[in-house]
């Protein structure tokens, strides 16, 4: 760093050329003497005095003869020594400090024309408000006309339901405004530490805390507040924008803000014409511990600023929905929830978290934190949100169109040692299959029916609907002997079905005493695991490979109230009296092993066993 600030500090690591000029090495001098008393990042400046010390003993004298080149020159090595575009040399002989005229002592008629000319106010439909302010005052000037702002503004807005805060033209402001503003928004007890300036010239820390008593009613912590920026919205209004949002309190729309600077000074260089612009001060943000400046604020949602207005009323309009959403929701889940204690459990624990959703700036968002806390509080993956997809119209295909698709649907293969192999993904509805059933036997079943022994592959199966399931358990029973398969509980009906095994199939049976093993994994779901729960219950395969996924019951869809959200419920459970069934947990395998060598682990215990029964 030391090397690098030479570049500043001394104008033969600059130029490389020394030569006879008007300007003498003490300018620099004096320049980075400016940098190091003001400058808000003391901390970039390392080696800064080794410089100065290193510059004040040259007494050659600088190359560049015209002064706004050398002053463009040296504020390219400013900015790309210490990364800071804020820092600029200027050469101005006619420079004036500008000074910020002071508010005359007005009449009220005319005090109330300059109010209202400076600030918009509108209370739009569904009692949402609506204000824009170009320039955030001080501490000074709010004494003096708080009680006009009172009546002529803040009164207005209190009693609205939301609050649209424009900033996009805001591009001024003083320091002492921003406690202010931002405690309107604040409770007033605890009171919370909203942000900290270091100012270098006096190497002090203030620390802005939200103020305990205002003049007026505060808006408070509960009605949602938006804020607007644009590439416009710049310095005090970037602070307050940040803090209000980093408190959570505020939702940014719009553009990424200017990325200006808290305080900026322009400091005469000794009695020379040219001039240090210089950040002075700067904010560290409590909570993030980092500042705006430069970088600017980023949108919570991002979009154009002429745009920002029409996004933040739709924003306000979602989010007061959400509470009806939310006792809908729950209504539904207690309904409807498969098991019933979890589901009143969900529903009293979702009311609870009501607050969480204030800050929900879309549809999106809302449903994908609705899905997260309904996982979270049931502990049921399956429980969520959903989309409304409408039901594929029927199809009338072909038989030839059916075998293409069955061949495709379905791998069969014959092992050594006469061992079928038969791997399917999904399960069909009991309607559909039964009216294919003879097409499924004829080109899938009868290739592995006659082996003597058969490893089911379900490490792919997602599931799909149950209505087939004792169809297919029933193929690996006998005739003789009815099972009682399962028993599924209905939550919306509060009825218990039996699930039976079949007496009458399509095909042949594989029966009861050939081996059969099940090969699973974490991908296994739905029906799947159904399937695989009641042959492991009954004693019937041997289920190798991973613990299945541990889903439910196909779920049902339900809208929630007549908000376009709705939910993916599972309503049906297996038998529980015997413990927990499959649903969360899935179902663990005999043979624990990884998915991608259940096959060969499976061919491995059949071949063992037939090679046992040879001996």
């Amino acid at each position: 760093m030391a090397t690098s600030l030479l570049l500043l500090a001394s104008v033969l690591v600059l130029s490389n050329v020394a030569v006879h000029s008007a300007f003498a090495p003490d300018l620099i001098v004096s320049m980075a003497k400016i940098l190091l008393d003001n400058y808000c990042s003391p901390e970039k400046l390392t080696g800064m005095q080794e410089a100065i010390d290193a510059a004040s003993s040259n007494t050659e004298i600088l190359s560049i003869p015209d002064p706004d080149t050398l002053a463009s020159v040296l504020t390219g090595g400013v900015q790309s020594t210490i990364s800071d575009t804020r820092l600029v040399i200027s050469h101005e002989p006619n420079y004036v400090p500008a000074v910020a005229p002071a508010l005359p002592p007005l009449p009220p008629d005319q005090l109330i024309g300059v109010l209202q000319s400076s600030i918009k106010l509108e209370v739009l439909e569904g009692n949402i408000g609506y204000l824009r302010i170009d320039h955030i005052i001080g501490e000074e000037l709010a004494d003096k006309i708080g009680t006009l702002l009172l009546e002529l503004v803040w009164n207005k807005i209190l009693p609205t339901s939301a609050l649209i805060f424009d900033l996009r033209y805001t591009g001024s402001g003083e320091l002492s405004g921003i406690p202010y503003i931002v405690s309107y928004f604040t409770d007033a007890e605890p009171l919370i530490h909203i942000d900290s300036v270091y100012d270098r010239p006096t190497n002090t820390t203030t620390e802005m805390w939200s103020m305990p008593t205002l003049l007026g009613e505060r808006y408070g912590t509960k009605k949602p507040l938006i804020i607007l920026t644009s590439a416009n919205t710049k310095g005090i209004a970037e602070d307050v924008a940040y803090c209000l949002k980093n408190l959570k309190r505020a939702t940014i729309v719009g553009e990424k803000t200017a990325g200006g600077s808290l305080k900026i000074e322009k400091i005469k260089v000794g009695d020379t014409d040219f001039y240090v612009t210089v950040p002075s001060a700067k904010s560290v943000n409590p909570i993030t511990g980092k500042s705006w400046e430069v970088a600017g604020v980023m949108p919570d949602v991002e979009i154009d600023a002429e745009d920002a207005l029409a996004a933040a009323i739709k924003i306000i309009n979602l989010r007061a929905e959400v509470p009806a959403i939310l006792e809908a929701t729950g209504a539904l889940v207690a309904d409807n929830y498969a098991f019933e204690n979890v589901g009143a459990d969900v529903a009293e624990k979702l009311a609870a978290t009501s607050g969480d959703y204030n800050l929900i700036s879309s549809k999106v968002e809302l449903e994908t934190k609705l899905s997260a806390d309904l996982m979270t509080l049931s502990g049921d993956k399956c429980l969520k949100t959903t989309h409304n997809i409408p039901a594929l119209p029927p199809m009338n295909p072909s038989p030839e169109m059916f075998i293409e698709l069955i061949k495709v649907s379905f791998h069969t293969d014959l092992f050594e040692n006469n061992i079928g192999y038969l791997r399917f993904d999904m399960f069909g509805d009991f309607e559909e299959v039964q009216a294919i059933a003879q097409i499924i036997v004829e080109h899938v079943w009868n290739k592995v029916v006659n082996t003597d022994a058969l490893i089911v592959d379900l490490r792919n199966n997602v599931g799909g609907p149950t209505t087939a399931i004792a169809g297919f358990c029933s193929y690996f029973f006998d005739a003789d002997k009815q099972v009682l398969l399962d028993k599924l509980y209905d939550r919306p009906s509060g009825t218990t079905t039996e699930l039976w095994s079949l007496s009458e199939l399509t095909g042949a049976r594989y029966g009861t005493k050939k081996s059969l093993i099940i090969l699973t994994s974490g991908a296994t779901a739905g029906a799947a695991e159904e399937f695989v729960y009641i042959m492991k219950k009954h004693g019937r395969a041997m289920i190798v490979g991973e613990t299945t996924n541990g889903a439910s019951h196909p779920p049902e869809t339900f809208r929630v109230g007549e908000s376009e959200v709705f939910l993916s419920i599972p309503t049906t459970h297996s038998d529980t009296t015997q413990g927990p069934a499959w649903e969360g947990a899935g179902v663990a395998p005999h043979i624990p092993v990884p998915a991608d060598a259940a096959l060969d682990t499976a061919k491995g215990i059949l071949n063992k066993h037939f090679a046992g029964a040879k001996k």
